[in-house]
């Protein structure tokens, strides 16, 4: 009896897997933070999300892990972060909704957005 419960327990949980990788394919690279933080990694010259969805009042933290600097400039000219070297980090919170759209200082054809939901 207790391993026929275990066997269904197991099989519930390759259930709950399978479910999160078939929206992790479905939905790609868009991410909605349920937390106040949310990260945006710097990998092989690309940001990692490209399009980052949060709610007003959450901090994105950039941090980079490639082997050379790169800098996080706002299109607005809002914010500019420092260079960045290998697992340096840069944060800005959003107090405000929109699309913020940003790009690499260094490599501009590096580019992603924030989008602040209300």
């Amino acid at each position: 009896m207790i391993g026929s419960f275990k066997g269904r327990l197991r099989r519930a949980e390759i259930g709950w897997i399978g479910a999160a990788a078939a929206l992790t394919l479905f939905f790609g690279q868009m991410v909605v933070a349920s937390a106040d933080d949310a990260n945006v990694g710097i990998d092989n010259f690309a940001f990692t999300p490209a399009a980052l969805t949060v709610k007003v009042g959450a901090t994105v933290i950039f941090e980079n892990h490639d082997d050379i600097p790169h800098l996080v400039v706002d299109v607005a000219g809002k914010y500019r972060s420092k260079a960045l070297d290998t697992n340096d980090r840069f944060s800005i919170t959003f107090d405000k909704p929109g699309e913020f759209a940003y790009f690499c200082g260094l490599h501009p054809q590096m580019k992603g957005k924030i989008i602040v939901a209300p």
